[in-house]
Parts: structure tokens; C-alpha cells; sequence
């Protein structure tokens, strides 16, 4: 299993350096997918959800850590708090230190599955990074292909109008009839109608070029070939059961619920806190000199810290009092609210299995039905190759025998549309090919910047962020306010520098 994956990255290494090559000219694959992994908006979306996933474990941490609160106070009496408690204001003030010593592990395995959840959360970038560029790679590929057509369509139509300009010649000198007149007259009209056909549908695949990659398609070389892929659905497996994220995100999901029961067991068990603490206090507007309760079931001295002025009618008393101490807090019945929530933890997790059963078994079909497209996309581009061959012949034996009279002008016209239909069959498959390879390494779990060796950009690292997560402590610290990181695709600033170039036709 292991020597498949080295092979597989060994192999890789040929379209990384085809990519690395390419990328010193304007508008090659390299360059398309490095504009998709800067700025297509469902990767830099992926990267922000990880961010928050992130803090999920700075969260957990926070739980384990020392809080300090202050709290202040005052009263002013408005009727009849002299009657009631012998003084008119009241001021008091506290700040209050509570350090946990003993949480039943709650904030442990709350740790272990925020921890959890962020490696299943990079995986599930990597998943999402490899999908953009196999979406990147379709969107290149289709803009290739769909070009060809066009030329190869506007090829034909040249091609059909020289054909009827000659029937027109030669029923003007007898030698045809109007027949071939009509039959040259209508193959011309269809091949129009498919050169706008085709028209229409490069104008799709430009579209959908910019809407991945970020800006339209300008003049685009051919992509560098792809590497040698696992000989057999076998050993593309392997390599998919080793290195797929989408199943690395689900083992790590399972991991995170079941940490997630332990924390849920935690909350049945004491929690252990030590707490520290000191108030100010000051009562004044007394009625009469006698000092108020302190709260503690004694009265105010006048020899507090603040000191005492017991004058009659408008005594101030205050002071200062502290306290340390520790606090068991015991639980002993909830409701059943405990219990439900490790129940529900329970479910959680199993259905986490569950659904890494189901991840693994999507994985292993993906890349066996890729390895299959990839398989047939091949055989086809033989076929085609052989066909294009065969009616480049036919065409040419054809034109000679209605040059000597023995086949007539439709026979010729046919043999040009099997022709053509030749051409863009091979060009399809050609394309169907590479999209597949590409789908093939992506199920595999070998499509990814560094895999693809892609320069002129700087790499984005998702541990950058998650360090900082779990370091941060201050209560203020806040990220900048968000700013969209991906760019619009509307506005004149996306013409591309290098318009497409259309080579003349053969």
C-alpha cells in the first residue's frame, strides 16, 4: 500500500514540473490553477469556516483557565430606605479570582475534541482545495476543447462553401444537377448551425472559466501530460484508502464525538474551584450613628480601612474585606439531563461511524469509476484516432472517384461530416481523458499545492492560524474586520491581457 503511494507521488512529480515550467509563460494550467487557489471564493470560504473551527479549541481551553470578575454597586435612597436600613447611600465593590482545580475531565476531552474537529477540518480543506482544482482543470480543459471545435466547425463551413461554390460552377455547366445544388445548399446550412452551436457552447465554457479560475480565459497553452497513474483499480484504491481527506475528515469526526461522550459523562461528576476575592465597601447619610451590617452578620466599625465619620445625620462608614476559600460543588440530581446528553453524545458517535462507513465506501467507488472514465477515455481516444485516419482516407478516395464521375456529390459530403465528426471526437476524448486523470489523482488524495509543486504563490497554512488560536489569551484580541478575499468577476479589469488567438485553419 505504501509502495503505491510513493509510485503515485513519484509520478506526480512529472506534472508538477510540467506545471513549474509553464508557469514562466502567460496563461498555462499552472497559472490557471494558481489564480483559483488565491482567490476562488468556495476555497477562501473553506479556509475562513476552518478559522472559526479553530477557535473552537481556544473555546475549550478557555474553560480551563483562571477568571477574574469585578463587580460595583451603588444604592442611592429615594423614600424611605432610612427607615429601613438607618443609612441613605450605599457603595460597594469587589473583585472576585476563581482558579478551576478540578472539572471531571470536562474541559480535557472538551480539548481533545475541538483538537479533533480542527484536524478533521483541514482535511476537509485539502478535500475542498483538491475539488476547486479538478473544477479548475475541467473549466481550462473545456475552454481547449471547445475552441478546437469552433476552428474545426469553421474549418468545415469554409470547406462546404467552396463545395458549393463549385456544384454552383459545374450545374451552371451542366455536369450536375440541381440536386447537388440543394444537397450542397443544406450541408452548408447545418454546418453553420453547429459552427453556432459551437459558438455558443465555447461561450459557456469561457464563462464558466472565470467564474472558477477568477478572470476570463485569454490565449491558453495545452496543459503538460499527465503522470503515469496506477495501473489498476487496485493500487489506485490503496492510494485512495491512505491519503483521501474526505476519509481522513470522517476518522477524525468519529474521534472528536468520542471525546464528546467523555465530556458529557464529566458533567455528573464535582467540579473543584479555588476563589479569592475582595470588596470595598461605603454606607453614608446614616440617620443615627449606629453602623450597618456589613453583610456578615456583624455592623460596620468605624475603624475600617476607609476609616469612619459617625457625625449624626451623616455618618460615612467603610472598609475593606477579603476572602479565600475553595468551592466543591457536588451534583446530585439533575433531571436526567445528564444522562440524556451522554445518550445523545452516544448517537452522535455512532452515526460518526455510520458515516465513515459511507465516506470510505464513496471514496473507493469514486476512484474505481474514475480509474474506469480514465480507462475508457483512453481506448476512445484510440478509436478515434484510427476512425480520424480511416475517413481522412475515405474522404480523399471519395473526392477522386466523383472527380471521375463514380460518386456523387452527397457521398463526398458525407465522407466530410464522418470527417469532422472524427475530429471532434478525438478532441473530446483527448479532454475526457486528461479531466479524468485529474479526477482519478484527486480521488486518489493527490491533488493539492504542494502535491502539484505550483510556484508564484505563497502557500496558505492552516496551522498558522490554529497556533494562534490556542496561544491566544486576551479577551480583546479580535481579527481585523472581514474583507472579501475573493475578487468579482464583473467589471472591465478581467479582460484578459492576451486576447485568445483562433489558428488558421488547416
Amino acid at each position: 500500500m505504501v509502495s503505491v503511494g510513493v509510485k503515485a507521488g513519484a509520478a506526480l512529480a512529472a506534472l508538477a514540473m510540467g506545471l513549474a515550467t509553464g508557469a514562466a509563460q502567460a496563461a498555462t494550467l499552472a497559472d490557471a490553477l494558481l489564480s483559483a487557489y488565491q482567490g476562488n471564493p468556495t476555497l477562501t470560504g473553506a479556509r475562513a469556516q476552518l478559522r472559526a473551527t479553530d477557535e473552537q479549541s481556544a473555546i475549550a481551553r478557555a474553560g480551563g483557565r483562571p477568571t477574574v470578575g469585578g463587580s460595583v454597586n451603588y444604592a442611592h435612597g429615594l423614600q424611605g430606605l432610612r427607615a429601613e436600613q438607618n443609612y441613605n447611600e450605599s457603595l460597594t465593590a469587589g473583585v472576585q479570582l476563581s482558579v478551576p482545580i478540578y472539572q471531571g475531565g470536562r474541559v480535557r476531552n472538551a480539548i481533545h475534541a475541538a483538537d479533533a474537529r480542527v484536524t478533521g477540518g483541514q482535511a476537509s480543506l485539502r478535500g475542498t482545495e483538491g475539488q476547486v482544482f479538478v473544477d479548475a482543470v475541467s473549466a481550462y480543459m473545456d475552454v481547449l476543447r471547445d475552441r478546437a471545435i469552433v476552428d474545426l466547425n469553421t474549418s468545415n463551413v469554409k470547406v462546404l462553401e467552396t463545395n458549393l461554390e463549385s456544384t454552383s460552377d459545374q450545374f451552371q455547366a451542366g455536369t450536375l444537377t440541381r440536386t447537388d445544388v440543394a444537397q450542397s445548399q443544406a450541408r452548408l446550412e447545418d454546418g453553420r448551425a453547429q459552427l453556432t452551436t459551437a459558438r455558443s457552447n465555447l461561450t459557456n465554457s469561457e464563462e464558466n472559466y472565470r467564474r472558477v479560475i477568477g478572470q476570463m480565459a485569454g490565449a491558453i497553452d495545452q496543459p503538460p501530460p499527465l503522470p503515469v497513474l496506477p495501473d489498476s483499480a487496485d493500487h489506485a484504491e490503496d492510494t485512495a484508502l491512505d491519503n483521501n481527506p474526505d476519509l481522513a475528515a470522517a476518522v477524525a469526526a468519529v474521534k472528536a464525538a468520542h471525546y464528546d461522550v467523555q465530556t458529557a459523562r464529566a458533567s455528573r461528576l464535582p467540579t473543584l474551584a479555588a476563589t479569592a476575592g475582595t470588596n470595598y465597601y461605603r454606607f453614608s447619610g446614616f440617620a443615627h450613628t449606629t453602623p450597618p451590617s456589613d453583610g456578615t452578620g456583624g455592623s460596620v466599625s468605624g475603624g475600617g480601612a476607609g476609616g469612619a465619620d459617625q457625625a449624626a445625620g451623616g455618618g460615612i462608614f467603610s472598609g475593606t474585606a477579603s476572602q479565600a476559600g475553595v468551592t466543591l460543588t457536588v451534583p446530585l440530581y439533575q433531571g436526567g439531563q445528564p444522562a440524556a446528553q451522554v445518550r445523545q453524545a452516544q448517537d452522535f458517535e455512532s452515526a460518526a461511524m455510520e458515516s465513515q462507513t459511507a465516506t470510505e465506501r464513496q471514496v473507493v467507488a469514486n476512484v474505481r469509476a474514475a480509474f474506469s472514465s480514465y480507462q475508457a477515455a483512453l481506448g476512445v481516444i484510440r478509436s478515434s484516432q484510427e476512425a480520424l485516419k480511416a475517413n481522412m482516407l475515405a474522404l480523399e478516395g471519395v473526392q477522386a472517384e466523383q472527380s471521375a464521375g463514380l460518386r456523387q456529390v452527397l457521398d463526398v459530403l458525407n465522407a466530410e461530416q464522418e470527417k469532422l465528426q472524427s475530429q471532434v471526437n478525438l478532441v473530446s476524448a483527448q479532454h475526457d481523458a486528461y479531466v479524468a486523470g485529474f479526477q482519478l489523482l484527486n480521488a486518489m488524495g493527490l491533488v493539492d499545492y504542494k502535491h502539484l509543486g505550483l510556484n508564484g504563490g505563497a502557500l496558505y497554512d492552516p496551522n498558522t492560524d490554529y497556533r494562534h488560536a490556542r496561544r491566544a489569551l486576551s479577551d480583546w484580541d479580535e481579527n481585523p474586520r472581514p474583507q472579501p478575499v475573493a475578487k468579482t468577476t464583473y467589471g472591465p479589469q478581467l479582460v484578459p491581457e492576451n486576447p485568445p488567438v483562433t489558428p488558421a485553419a488547416n
